[in-house]
């Protein structure tokens, strides 16, 4: 067993791990990564990258079912699901090969196995339950990320009742599915599996789906889920799932009343659960609140020299937070003098669902109960000539402004790649831009995007389209 020195060490090759050692690598630091598994964690390889990927085949089958619409004629659309899943699993393969090329490039190690705190400084390594190496450093950082939160009375079990892992390679297509969640990966699922032709039943123990969104925009999407033919119980919850042979019965509770709902397959979508266990935590001062570890404005935990970032560290849960999270942790490391510490507010968020949503910043009901006087303008896709060209005419940019200030408080989004242009007012927020930045800035024609501007000038009474 090996014992080696470095700078810095990371447990956990996700997207805020291996980002957090190549930044490393790239500031001189001599740097190691420990995976168990997969190189570019859950978000890669059973996450945010393969579900674009089947989202995309969804997209394709939808608009090959409505071919009329863009003077086709029509065809007999169908798809092979093994195929379908083959993609998927080979563009996940692909990035996460990628990701061990950059590593190679940045020149960290990177140890294959599991790793354990050991004392100060200290992370011992083994595989397969035989030591592989002791590791030693002066600073390390967890990111071990987090697993699917198990539902009591609605575990999953690989065939029935599925967690995300599942529902993303299926071995045959559902006829009927229920989806327990209406966060981003319940509705992501759920609209993925609607638009390849399964019946999709949504159940939301809060009283609207994606309730973390613009009470507008969720509204905005449940009424434009239930168009495309989704069932949506909210103030609902699931009390408990029978299984019959190859169906599930589920009972769901609402207003006191219970019913009975026979499906194919189930996928609990209902939260994360950290990975805090088995990584030497005890007799350490690293604190544990829910499942996740605590830790400061510069991702330091109550352990001197041992750091956390990610979804081990909290919301949101988000790759491009625990990427950022890592640059953050090893820049202050580093001694940077510029570095600043992250602002949660200014991440933004993206579901890729047909149609899409995107935010960034207050909703309008954060800011007001935050106790900002706030201008909130709207404009409608249908008032977009490049939406309708495309033949995507539905969908609606909010933006909620400082009524005194002028400050950008919020911008919330639902519809055609409104996932692609939330960046432009995350920038805008970064930079501290008013109203006054956002009406003189020229938006090109035609694009979506010009819907963001007309946004803007509703709110000071301004809009020219609509």
């Amino acid at each position: 067993m090996a014992e080696q020195t470095f700078d810095i060490i990371v447990l956990g090759g996700g997207p805020g791990g291996y980002v957090a050692a190549i930044r490393a690598a790239q500031l001189g630091m001599k740097a190691a990564v420990v995976e168990r598994q997969h190189l570019g964690g859950i978000c890669l390889n059973w996450g945010c990258i393969p579900t674009k990927a089947l989202l995309r085949t969804s997209e394709i089958n939808h608009t090959l079912h409505h071919l009329p619409e863009f003077g086709f004629a029509p065809v007999e659309a169908h798809f092979e699901l093994d195929k379908v899943v083959k993609r998927s699993r080979a563009v996940a393969k692909q990035l996460s090969s990628g990701v061990a090329h950059l590593l190679r490039k940045n020149k960290v190690t990177v140890v294959d196995g599991t790793g354990k705190l050991a004392g100060k400084q200290t992370l011992a390594v083994e595989k397969a339950g035989a030591p592989v190496a002791t590791l030693k450093a002066p600073h390390i950082i967890l990111a071990t990320g987090a697993r699917a939160r198990q539902l009591p009375g609605v575990e999953s079990d690989g065939k029935l009742i599925w967690t995300y892992k599942e529902a993303m390679i299926p071995p045959a297509m559902p006829k009927s599915l229920l989806v327990i969640g209406s966060g981003a990966i319940g509705i992501e699922f759920a609209s993925f599996y609607l638009n390849m032709g399964a019946k999709v039943t949504v159940v939301e123990v809060l009283d609207r789906i994606l309730p973390v969104e613009d009470e507008e925009i969720s509204a905005f999407a449940r009424k434009a889920f239930e168009k495309q033919g989704m069932t949506i119980h909210t103030s609902a919850s699931v009390k408990s799932a029978r299984k019959n042979g190859d169906s599930v019965t589920v009972v769901v509770e609402a207003n006191r009343k219970s019913q009975e709902i026979t499906v194919d397959r189930v996928i609990s979508a209902v939260g994360i659960v950290g990975n805090t266990e088995n990584i030497g935590l005890e007799g350490t001062g690293v604190k544990v609140d829910r499942t996740h570890v605590v830790i400061d404005e510069y991702c330091r935990t109550g352990e001197p020299g041992v750091y956390a970032i990610g979804d081990l560290a909290g919301p949101p849960w988000l790759a491009h937070k625990a990427s950022h999270e890592g640059v953050i942790c090893v820049e202050k490391i580093a001694g940077l003098n510029d570095v600043h510490p992250m602002d949660v507010l200014n991440i933004p968020g993206c579901t890729y669902c047909r149609p899409q949503v995107a935010s960034v910043g207050l909703t309008e009901a954060r800011a007001k109960a935050a106790g900002h006087e706030v201008k909130v303008g709207r404009f409608p896709f249908i008032g977009n000539g490049k939406a309708i060209a495309m033949g995507e005419p539905e969908g609606l940019v909010k933006t909620v402004f400082d009524a005194t200030t002028g400050e950008l408080l919020g911008a919330h989004m639902i519809g055609a790649e409104v996932t692609e242009m939330i960046q432009g007012f995350t920038i805008a927020r970064t930079l501290e831009a008013t109203e006054a930045e956002l009406m003189h800035t020229v938006f090109p024609h035609p694009t979506i995007s010009e819907a963001m501007h007309e946004s803007v000038l509703d709110a000071y009474q301004r809009a020219i389209h609509f």
